[in-house]
């Protein structure tokens, strides 16, 4: 069936009453929502020899290779975990799991030379260095980011796995998996997607009031977040929560402060002693 995939992973039905509270706590647009959509629909429309159904398919399959998979966010945890990881297990430990990176976090991973399968991004965190080091890219259409894809244009036309998102109602060629902030959407992405032996690693998901320094490119350093910033990760950690109940499969956070009572976090220790990565 044509679109099977793509509408199997749409979850805007459901999802939309956490987007219009959304909208509503942070005084976003929705007409603006739909315009970044349209606008980018337009550009996939001249997108040549390119199917949203297909490369869905594409990622699917790739996905289901592996049994872990890390999800990399921007949180200040994120370089001392990979630097440990690397250093007690060296590439080895990435180079066995399917490795998802938020936004700026990919190019974290690419300056340590760490294969990345997907990057989820709405281009706000990332340069056009990171086109080059992804077999997937997850882009993501919002009102702020219209002037980022117009940035992006040629590479949006230029790379092959592009798949595209919208936190407005889905048209044929884009998706709207749920999701708010690109760490959290990557779960949601996931939702449909996942094998019963899947388990998932959350590195540099804090979601607290410190900001990673990836998380934008002109930070220098981690820094405290402004109030929307941290308002914008609690949301992002109560969306998480909300999923919990529709995965079968562990979700683990490594390395990370505590921000929620209702998932295992790991130390480094623990993880190496579990012996899955």
């Amino acid at each position: 069936m044509v679109g099977q995939l793509k509408e199997e992973m749409n979850y805007y039905g459901k999802f939309k009453k956490y987007y219009y509270q959304i909208i509503e706590d942070f005084n976003y647009d929705y007409e603006k929502d739909c315009e970044a959509r349209d606008y980018f629909s337009m550009l996939l429309e001249k997108k040549k020899d390119w199917n949203l159904e297909s490369v869905l398919k594409l990622f699917k399959e790739q996905l289901q290779e592996k049994s872990n998979i890390i999800i990399f966010g921007c949180g200040p945890s994120l370089e001392t975990t990979v630097e440990i990881l690397l250093k007690k297990k060296r590439k080895k430990i990435f180079k066995n799991s399917v490795n998802l990176a938020a936004d700026g976090a990919s190019i974290f991973l690419r300056e340590k030379k760490i294969h990345i399968n997907s990057i989820f991004t709405d281009l706000d965190g990332i340069t056009k260095k990171e086109f080059n080091c992804t077999n997937f890219m997850v882009i993501h259409a919002h009102g702020d980011n219209i002037d980022r894809l117009k940035h992006f244009k040629e590479e949006i036309f230029n790379f092959k796995n592009i798949i595209a998102t919208t936190q407005v109602e889905p048209l044929k060629n884009i998706l709207n998996p749920g999701g708010f902030t690109d760490g959290d959407r990557i779960l949601y992405f996931l939702r449909t997607l996942l094998l019963p032996k899947h388990e998932l690693f959350l590195i540099g998901m804090d979601f607290k009031n410190v900001i990673g320094k990836y998380s934008k490119p002109e930070l220098i350093k981690n820094e405290e977040g402004n109030p929307i910033k941290i308002k914008k990760l609690q949301h992002a950690m109560k969306l998480i929560e909300n999923l919990k109940d529709k995965f079968t499969n562990e979700i683990y956070f490594v390395n990370s402060e505590i921000a929620s009572e209702n998932f295992t976090y790991l130390s480094i220790e623990e993880l190496m002693n579990m012996n899955v990565l």
